[in-house]
């Protein structure tokens, strides 16, 4: 039998095991949060609910931060956007630093954070996640990273997809990130854009503590006819980087079942409504 000191009761929340190496959350949470899929309907924005085209919510997030740190621990993102990263780890009271390369987006992170009230640090960096230890020496910020969670651009699927196009032109929305070189989502081919994603997170995997862990949140997506297995060789493509290769541990799939319908294909072809994003789970090697 378990010895009863190693625990602590919370109620319905279970039982917390003081021995617990990953996070705060007791053994009922913890299994909760294994499960293999999930639906998670955020509350609806304010300030960012039409500033950026690709939504990433704080509340979803959260959750991964919650499971793979403790409080206080540091976390980063590569692909800062609106800041939602830094919000939840706010939030967590977890440290956080974010990369921005867009003007726009990064100044609506440093607008949100600064309406924060927190005593961790919630740094958002303004430049190249290509350029990432330059970034981080120049903010004289010497520290290893316990977690990374992120989204990524869909290669260029943001210009690729006029139908949906069309409706973020009539919300408001951005049609692309931006015009500069160091975009991933302005790389037109595939294969490139897999080689220049995997240098990022080759960044990443120089400042993650060992054991730390990765999510990747990303997408197959649909283009010229086919279909491309982005997420398959995303995962693919960063455990085979040598000396810097990730573990892939899991996969959690998170199902959108309000998204509605587009009518794609009718009586013509198949073309599937995608209604589902990937959640890709690695870790650093001890």
């Amino acid at each position: 039998m378990k010895n009863d000191s190693n625990y602590i009761d919370f109620g319905e929340r279970g039982r917390f095991n003081i021995k617990n190496k990953l996070n705060e959350l007791t053994g009922k949470e913890w299994i909760k949060f294994t499960k293999s899929w999930f639906i998670h309907k955020p509350p609806r924005r304010k300030e960012t609910e039409i500033l950026h085209p690709a939504k990433y919510p704080e509340s979803l997030v959260k959750e991964f931060i919650e499971f793979f740190t403790k409080k206080n621990e540091w976390v980063i993102d590569p692909f800062m956007g609106t800041g939602s990263t830094l919000i939840a780890s706010a939030e967590s009271q977890r440290n956080c630093v974010g990369i921005e390369l867009q003007k726009k987006y990064h100044k609506i992170s440093s607008d949100r954070i600064n309406k924060l009230e927190t005593d961790n640090k919630i740094i958002p960096l303004l430049g190249s996640s290509f350029e990432l230890n330059k970034l981080l020496i120049k903010k004289n910020i010497q520290q290893d990273f316990d977690y990374c969670i992120t989204s990524p651009p869909y290669w260029n699927q943001l210009e690729r997809n006029s139908i949906r196009q069309k409706n973020r032109k009539e919300n408001g929305l951005d049609t692309i990130y931006s015009k500069s070189k160091n975009d991933l989502g302005n790389v037109k081919d595939y294969n490139e854009f897999l080689d220049q994603q995997s240098l990022i997170f080759d960044n990443i995997y120089d400042v993650m503590k060992p054991g730390g862990y990765l999510t990747i949140i990303t997408n197959n997506i649909y283009a010229d006819g086919r279909l491309f297995p982005l997420a398959f060789d995303t995962a693919a493509s960063l455990i085979k980087r040598g000396n810097k290769s990730w573990i892939l541990k899991d996969e959690k799939i998170w199902l959108h079942d309000d998204k509605p319908l587009i009518a794609l294909g009718v009586n013509n072809a198949w073309v599937g409504n995608r209604h589902h994003q990937y959640c890709l789970i690695f870790r650093k090697d001890r």
